[in-house]
């Protein structure tokens, strides 16, 4: 009797250790049951600025579209093969489930937390000036998108927004992230890592994306453009290289720089300076050559021949100073504001000086940053100097701003979409011309097959030729 008892107490205790066992694993100890929303937020500016960083064919390839570097052995992004490695895909991805998805939890998690009423709307609008940039960055790379309807997972298959729709919103979400952060505290202190939650830096940053929107918009409706950058000037935009958004990595994996994770951690040598940009600075004795680019062996800045094959040692590479693990990416800076005040100057728009000043201005910003000497001489070249320089005032600013924007790949490729200068040409072996758009991504043709059709039709046709409702001339 004493055997069966203890029998049957052993069994049971041998049931009740796997019960808790069993319990256990349907428990992911690597993934937190909660986190907070600063953890989100921190997260989304991580992904945006790899993002906007990375020079990864698989779907980074402005710095190529806009004739900055070109490639070594594998040329096809050089030709505007959109397809091969499905860039379009990831570019979404990496948008809408990295960046606007953790930014969409983040909000949703603010108001459980144990944060002060003030802190909770500095939290929440800075998180609306994120979205707006990435939804802005959307509407840039596509054209029209998914956005009333985006983010509900129970909703798989999203509509698509007019760009022209998305950017009046925007504008009504900026305004208002603007005037919650002139009356409130600050907001994810150490997690905001683009201020430091620094609320007067950040109201400067949402004006400075409404400038960015007002100017793409001067050519497709000049009155609301006018009052969009007359409303951001007002309100206060960057006055200096202090106030530029930025995003700091670190020396330690996986927070590094993706440039120096692609071209010196992994050791591969597929690209080198194009002879589109190297040409163009070799003409105007630039002396950004020395902070932009490396000499070749025999001396000098040579670039290699855009959209083919180069030998990586016989050409001009990346200088060292964009190669640092620590190095930040520019998300927006002074110099690239001074050249869009130009524009807005030459529009008739009233920002408070002329396009000569603001061009001059610009270009010493982009001095500045980047540490190089000789500004007052370089402004004197006539090729240079504004009332001397070739061209309309578009091709004037847009090469200059192109000059400036190096490294900045995306938003140079807005610019030159807008301004059409400088007058890059596609080489001869090209998939297409120049893209002025990418097509929607694979998944949107196969998973959500009516609404990518409707917006197709809508923008005129999902090919990378189609113009953006903003890019009319």
């Amino acid at each position: 009797m004493k055997k069966l008892i203890l029998s049957i107490l052993l069994i049971t205790g041998i049931l009740q250790s796997c019960t808790k066992d069993f319990d256990t694993l349907n428990i992911n100890t690597k993934q937190p049951s909660s986190v907070e929303p600063s953890t989100l937020f921190a997260s989304a500016s991580r992904s945006y600025g790899r993002f906007l960083a990375s020079p990864n064919v698989n779907f980074n390839i402005w710095r190529l579209i806009s004739q900055y570097w070109t490639e070594t052995t594998y040329t096809d992004e050089s030709n505007y093969d959109l397809s091969t490695r499905n860039i379009p895909r990831n570019v979404w991805d990496a948008l809408y489930r990295d960046v606007l998805k953790d930014l969409d939890e983040a909000a949703k998690l603010v108001p459980s937390t144990t944060a002060t009423g003030d802190e909770k709307k500095s939290q929440l609008a800075q998180i609306q000036i994120l979205k707006a940039l990435a939804f802005y960055t959307l509407v840039n790379t596509f054209g029209n998108v998914p956005y009333s309807d985006a983010l509900n997972i129970a909703n798989p298959k999203p509509s698509y927004d007019s760009g022209a729709a998305i950017y009046n919103d925007l504008i009504l979400k900026l305004n208002s992230a603007i005037s919650d952060l002139e009356n409130s505290s600050e907001g994810f202190g150490t997690s905001d890592i683009i201020y430091n939650a620094d609320n007067s830096k950040w109201i400067k940053f949402a004006n400075v994306i409404k400038l960015r929107i007002g100017i793409n918009l001067a050519d497709v409706d000049n009155a609301a453009g006018k009052s969009i950058v007359e409303s951001a000037v007002s309100k206060g935009i960057f006055t200096s290289n202090d106030d530029n958004a930025t995003f700091k990595f670190t020396a330690v994996n996986p927070n590094s720089n993706p440039v120096w994770e692609d071209l010196v951690l992994s050791g591969r040598k597929d690209f080198v300076i194009a002879k589109t940009f190297v040409d163009k600075l070799n003409q105007l004795n630039d002396p950004r050559r020395s902070a932009y680019m490396k000499q070749v062996d025999a001396g000098g800045f040579v670039g290699g021949v855009y959209g083919a094959s180069n030998n990586y040692s016989a050409f001009s590479q990346c200088a060292d100073w964009f190669t640092v693990p620590e190095r930040e990416v520019i998300i927006a800076d002074y110099s690239e504001v001074c050249f869009l005040l130009a524009e807005a100057a030459e529009r008739g728009f009233s920002v408070g000086g002329t396009a000569e000043s603001y061009y001059n201005e610009g270009i010493k910003a982009n001095f500045e940053y980047y540490n190089v000497g000789g500004v007052d001489n370089y402004l004197a070249t006539p090729d240079v100097k504004y009332t001397t320089a070739a061209g309309s005032w578009k091709e004037k600013i847009g090469v200059q701003s192109w000059i400036a924007l190096y490294n900045r790949g995306h938003e140079s490729w807005t610019s030159w979409r807008r301004l059409d200068f400088p007058a890059l040409v596609a080489p001869s072996t090209a998939r297409s011309p120049i893209p002025v758009r990418y097509p929607y991504s694979v998944d949107e043709q196969t998973l959500n097959k009516a609404n990518w059709e409707a917006a197709s039709t809508a923008i005129g046709g999902d090919v990378v030729t189609t113009k953006l409702f903003w890019d009319k001339f």
